[in-house]
């Protein structure tokens, strides 16, 4: 490791291949820019997808002082930006739609074609009705998205630190809008608060309305917790799930029944869930025949855009261009976005190799 860190860069142009370039970590990586892939961005949070910027300039309107957003020590530190976050978007609608057009241009700026984040409209109760809150977040991202060639959706998300009854109310009213801009749900929040099952009625109803089931699970507990996600809640997508690493026959699982993994590589490296991103279970995860998404999770908090995930995964961990971009298709194929965007979005993918 250290002689190559060593050795001097090595370029050799390969026709149709783009530039290839010798990493610190002694790989060959390729010049293709990550930015020109077409991808989908599936493990995202809303309120976390703000731009710092905007952050800092919504709380001085309002007379507040803003967290630095990558300035946290702890948890307690992580829920204090998210707090921020939310107070800056919840003085006006206005703020609210403003982050909203905001994360989608920024999907356009990374390539991405499709962008589905977790949302829970009853936050902003003080505006209205959460159908008028729902409305008002559709209505933004597909402004946006008609705009910058960017499909919008939501996944709404369940919590598990709220009573099972609050589950079942947020997916029967996720039922009403499936096919109108939601397209699944989600579980959110520490694993430990509640079991998993707790939750399953209100995936049933998610499923029988014809939502996919996207809970997270697999990131603070073990592999019991993505098997009880797949069992229990019927999951097709786990976000994160990287922990099913540590148990082979849920790999083959996983792999048997193409359930896929949105992972966030920044994400579980600030959180401390890997040790160093060369270690991250990515690579181990793709050999099994899981299919993988990436995902910013939290951008806000992290500082990683959907372009540096792409491009860490290439520079930290050694996936190849092929390996980039099965990436991609899977993040488009297990995506909620219609057929007709998914199919033009793989062919560009397929472009993108040459």
């Amino acid at each position: 490791m250290h002689q190559d860190r060593r050795r001097r860069a090595v370029v050799n142009e390969q026709p149709g291949a783009g530039t290839w370039t010798r990493t610190g970590a002694g790989v060959l990586a390729s010049g293709r820019d990550p930015r020109a892939l077409p991808k989908a961005e599936l493990h995202l949070h809303l309120l976390a997808a703000m731009r710092p910027a905007t952050l800092a300039e919504l709380a001085s309107d309002a007379g507040r002082a803003a967290p630095d957003p990558r300035g946290f020590a702890d948890f307690e530190g992580f829920q204090q930006v998210y707090a921020a976050a939310f107070d800056a978007t919840s003085d006006r609608p206005a703020n609210l739609r403003r982050v909203v057009t905001e994360l989608v241009e920024d999907t356009a700026a990374d390539g991405g074609v499709w962008v589905q984040p977790h949302f829970d409209p009853r936050s902003y109760a003080h505006f209205g009705a959460p159908e008028d809150v729902l409305d008002l977040v559709l209505d933004a991202g597909r402004q946006a998205g008609a705009r910058c060639g960017v499909g919008f959706g939501l996944t709404l998300a369940v919590s598990r630190h709220a009573t099972p009854a609050a589950a079942v109310r947020l997916a029967r009213f996720a039922a009403r809008y499936a096919g109108r801009g939601v397209h699944a749900l989600g579980l959110t929040g520490h694993e430990g608060a509640r079991g998993t099952g707790e939750f399953a009625e209100a995936f049933a109803i998610a499923r029988t309305a014809g939502l996919t089931s996207a809970p997270h699970a697999g990131e603070l507990r073990g592999p019991d917790s993505v098997r009880a996600a797949v069992d229990r809640l019927g999951a097709t997508r786990v976000a994160h799930g990287i922990r099913a690493v540590e148990d082979p026959a849920l790999l083959e699982l996983l792999a048997a029944r193409g359930v896929s993994l949105d992972v966030c590589l920044t994400s579980n490296r600030v959180l401390g869930l890997v040790p160093d991103l060369a270690r991250h279970p990515l690579p181990r995860l793709l050999a099994a025949g899981v299919r993988c998404s990436l995902g910013t999770d939290d951008p806000l908090m992290f500082g990683a855009s959907l372009t540096d995930e792409y491009r860490t995964a290439r520079t930290a961990l050694g996936l190849t261009d092929h390996q980039l971009a099965a990436i991609a298709r899977a993040s488009l194929e297990t995506s909620d976005a219609p057929p007709e965007l998914i199919a033009a979005a793989t062919e560009g993918v397929d472009a993108w190799l040459g």
